[in-house]
């Protein structure tokens, strides 16, 4: 079974659409686990709402956890302890899968037994070359690779369960970058795969740095980037020449984002 882990702040007016593509998954053995992280709109009554329209059956499925605003990483750290299946999916509560992400991911786990941890492509990407990689259906991603550019968006991720026991949880106290740091852990000691091909819809389609949410502190991500950083480098991840790379590399993409943000308001 497929765990998948919900957080949700605020989250009313994207939150129902979500859970519809999780019930419309033409895999089937799943359970949700929704963590309301002390939202101040209505997003539990909307929950509440939506879930009377729900069989018995599809309700038995769902778990909703409500809790004082600790941050999403709390809030998925919570959904990780509560989860029983042998397999965690993410899902953003403003992002949506395609109805058939689950079956997919979870036929190339099956015929590839080696894999630990999946992510897929989103909002349409396909991959041919980064750097020095080329892409096939089935790619494996390094932790070095992940602090170039994240490969794998949150809402793409499936991953064995039993990875907690080795790898832990989400740092809480990581405001920015957070779910990365956690990835380049897991593919520090794992095998950690990209599936090429877009299986998501996040933040509604838009790009992922928006002018709301989280990603619109572009510094904020820049710093959490830094962190990474700073955490490969002390864990001989990387050394001080692949530090001085992707410090610079970092910076280019941080200015370019800025750059986009700006063209789009103008």
């Amino acid at each position: 079974m497929v765990s998948i882990i919900i957080p949700a702040y605020n989250a009313a007016e994207t939150i129902i659409n979500s859970l519809k593509s999780v019930f419309s998954q033409t895999y089937t053995d799943w359970e949700i686990i929704i963590i309301d992280d002390g939202s101040k709109d209505n997003t539990v009554a909307v929950l509440n709402s939506f879930f009377e329209t729900l069989s018995k059956s599809n309700l038995a499925k769902i778990k909703l956890i409500k809790q004082i605003n600790y941050g999403v990483s709390k809030a998925r750290n919570v959904g990780l302890t509560e989860a029983s299946g042998d397999w965690i999916a993410l899902l953003d509560s403003d992002d949506t899968w395609i109805n058939t992400k689950l079956e997919r991911q979870m036929q190339m786990l099956q015929e590839n037994s080696n894999i630990d941890f999946l992510g897929a492509n989103r909002v349409g990407e396909y991959h041919e070359s980064f750097l020095n990689i080329k892409f096939d259906l089935l790619t494996r991603i390094s932790p070095k690779n992940l602090l170039y550019k994240n490969f794998f968006a949150t809402s793409t991720v499936v991953f064995k369960k039993d990875i907690l026991n080795e790898i832990g949880f989400f740092d809480e106290t990581q405001g920015y970058c957070e779910d990365v740091n956690y990835f380049i852990k897991i593919a520090n000691v794992k095998e950690c795969y990209l599936l090429n091909e877009s299986l998501v819809s996040t933040g509604s389609g838009q790009i992922h740095f928006q002018e709301t949410g989280l990603s619109s502190n572009l510094w904020g991500m820049q710093k959490g980037e830094l962190t990474n950083m700073n955490y490969a480098l002390k864990e001989r991840i990387i050394n001080y020449l692949d530090y001085f790379l992707i410090f610079n590399f970092s910076f280019i993409k941080y200015f370019r984002r800025v750059w986009l943000v700006k063209s789009k308001k103008n």
